[in-house]
Parts: C-alpha cells; sequence; structure tokens
C-alpha cells in the first residue's frame, strides 16, 4: 500500500519556519494579488492564498478588477504595481476573463516581483539552472520528493502534461537534478509503456482517471498535479486513487497533496523577493 505523501503536513512545516523569517525583515513583506472576474475557483485560491499569507506575516493587497475590465487597464495597473516601492511581489490570479490576453500582462510585471515565475527572463533563468524565484507548483513537487526521502539522481521521471506552469519547468528541475526525463503529452504514443518505466511519475493534465493501475511500475512515486472539480463537486486528481494506491509506492491524495504546497512555495518566493529588495 503506497505511502500518502502529506502535502498539508509539509506546508504547514514550512509556514512555520517563513513566519520568523518574515518577521526578522525590516517591514513585512507585501503581495499585490490582481484578481479580474468572478471565476469562482479563482476566488477560492484568492482567499485561500490571503490565509496563507495571513498567517505568515506577510500582507496582501488584493485588487479586485470587474470582468469587463480592458488590457489596457490591466497593463496600467500592473504598471503601477512594478512602481510601487511597497510592493515586493505581484500575482496575477489566472485565467483572466475571456478576451483578455494573458501573456502581454505577465510580460509587463517586474521580473523580481513575479513570484509565480511566469515572466520570459524569470523563465530564461530557470532553463539556465541560475532560477531566481522556482515556479511554485514544481518547487512544490520537489520538496515533497525531498521530504519523504524519494530520490531523484538516476532515476527515470515521467512527466504527462507539457505547460509552461508545470510540465516543462518540472522537466527542467527534475533534469538538473539529475533525474533522466520523460515530457509526456497528448500525442504520445503508447504512453503506459513509457510510464510503466517510470520510477516517479507525475501526472498533471487535468484528465480525472487517466492513470490507471496498469500505468504504474510497482513501488513507484505517483505524483497527482491535478485538481479537477467533478459534477458533484468534489476535487479529484489524474490518477485513479483505489486502483494506484496498492501498487504504487508512494503517492499523493487531491486534495492534500501538491495543492498545499504550491502555496507554501508561493510563499516563500514572497520572502525570497522580499528579502532581495530589503536586504542589502
Amino acid at each position: 500500500m503506497a505511502v500518502k505523501l502529506d502535502g498539508a503536513a509539509l506546508a504547514a512545516r514550512l509556514k512555520q519556519q517563513i513566519g520568523p523569517e518574515a518577521a526578522a525583515l525590516p517591514r513585512p513583506p507585501v503581495l499585490a494579488v490582481v484578481l479580474a472576474g468572478e471565476d469562482p475557483a479563482s476566488q477560492v485560491y484568492v482567499r485561500g492564498k490571503e490565509r496563507d499569507c495571513a498567517e505568515c506575516g506577510i500582507r496582501t493587497r488584493t485588487h479586485r478588477l470587474p470582468a469587463g475590465v480592458s488590457q489596457a487597464e490591466l497593463l496600467a495597473l500592473v504598471d503601477a504595481l512594478n512602481q510601487d516601492e511597497d510592493v515586493d511581489g505581484i500575482l496575477v490570479q489566472l485565467p483572466l476573463p475571456g478576451g483578455l490576453d494573458p501573456r502581454p500582462i505577465l510580460h509587463a510585471l517586474d521580473p523580481e516581483k513575479d513570484v509565480d515565475c511566469f515572466h520570459p527572463l524569470n523563465t530564461g533563468l530557470l532553463a539556465l539552472g541560475e532560477p531566481r524565484f522556482l515556479p511554485c507548483t514544481p518547487a512544490g513537487v520537489l520538496a515533497l520528493l525531498d521530504a519523504y526521502g524519494i530520490p531523484i539522481r538516476g532515476r527515470h521521471c515521467a512527466i504527462i502534461g507539457r505547460s509552461h506552469l508545470v510540465g516543462r519547468p518540472l522537466a527542467q528541475l527534475l533534469t538538473a537534478r539529475d533525474g533522466t526525463v520523460t515530457l509526456c503529452h497528448s500525442h504520445t504514443r503508447d504512453l503506459p509503456a513509457l510510464t510503466r518505466q517510470a520510477d516517479i511519475l507525475v501526472s498533471a493534465a487535468g484528465r480525472p482517471g487517466l492513470v490507471t493501475a496498469d500505468m504504474v511500475k510497482p513501488g513507484a512515486a505517483v505524483i497527482d498535479v491535478a485538481m479537477n472539480r467533478g459534477p458533484d463537486g468534489r476535487l479529484t486528481g489524474d490518477a485513479d486513487f483505489p486502483a494506484v494506491e496498492p501498487v504504487a509506492g508512494f503517492l499523493t491524495p487531491v486534495p492534500g497533496g501538491v495543492g498545499p504546497m504550491t502555496r507554501a512555495c508561493l510563499l516563500q518566493n514572497v520572502l525570497r523577493a522580499a528579502r532581495l529588495r530589503l536586504v542589502p
């Protein structure tokens, strides 16, 4: 039976470390959150981030904008936040309302305040192995693997999903840790044959039930990054949890696995951004 990777417990321990470090700065770190529209999931995510920040002594300034906000108005707000010396980090909550292109918004962020690591300069530094910030979800995956003593060096790591949010940066981080990475996607042929070779299998496809027991190498670590909301409102991942649990060596629950770690790693990035700005 697989060991459950308890992201909620590990995130709680990380937050206990972040609080005193934030308190030691010349002033509390400040995170500006930009939330446009009324997407229910985004509202929930932002409230969770606000609570996490409050627990760690990080101040939040949430800018709630109507769904009809224009591209120019968003860009103007980002520019104002870039210029605000009291703001250490900026987070633009995605997805943006229909009709808005997120790329110019994210590219307009001051790279030193880009705590989600979306700006091209920060993604380029990551690719060079010289990251300013680590992307939050990939960093959370690595922290879970490390906390449970799951080795990466020399291991075969398969990732399902090649998004610029999770799959691609995670592949870079695992490669930097000497893992051998196979990046899979919707056009990958014979996906189960590849995943059965993986010592570490990460799924970030957003397809409930995608990862079945016959796709998992016995004893492998299965990291389920996806959060899918079913018709009944319940959250599930990509893995068929009851079927995969007896086969895998380690398995993340959904919720309670990678999600809390993503938020904890965001807090670490805000702390780092503040430290870079406030500590000579």
